[in-house]
């Protein structure tokens, strides 16, 4: 398969999914009348930060495959995605705050875990990582906030 085309695929897979995620799972009346600290960003910053996010985990996760297609960092490749596409349907489509914060943090294992596995595989797809482990470290820890104060 011609690289570029197995790029977008990625691209497509990845971004797609969260798009489609986002979309049937909106945050709502729900998540407005929840009680939310301080430190909360406002509602606009989230799709973009994700969509670049996506596009970075994307060109890491294709940088990978394209290296070692059953190696431990693919593998925490793919977990980390399925981590990631299932949070929002726990968050916001269940409402199950305390299990959603027990994904997020499964979520942020898996991404430190691939970057720490991919170092020596991929250098560029471990950094192209860390912008996303700083996220859903501080998404992790806003998650958290949001449990304990409703």
């Amino acid at each position: 398969m011609n690289r570029y085309v197995s790029l977008m695929l990625f691209i497509v897979l990845v971004l797609g999914g969260g798009l489609v995620l986002g979309f049937l799972t909106t945050p709502g009346e729900w998540y407005a009348g929840l009680v939310k600290p301080s430190f909360n960003p406002p509602a606009w910053l989230f799709g973009p930060v994700w969509t670049v996010l996506y596009v970075l985990i994307a060109i890491a996760g294709w940088r990978v495959w394209q290296r070692d297609r059953t190696g431990w960092p693919m593998k925490l490749w793919w977990t980390q995605l399925a981590l990631n596409f299932l949070w929002t349907p726990v968050f916001f489509g269940a409402h199950q705050l305390g299990l959603a914060l027990v994904v997020i943090l499964l979520m942020l294992a898996a991404i430190l875990a691939f970057i720490a596995t991919a170092w020596r595989l991929d250098r560029v797809a471990a950094w192209l990582f860390v912008p996303y482990a700083a996220w859903v470290a501080f998404a992790s820890l806003l998650n958290g906030s949001i449990w304990m104060l409703n």
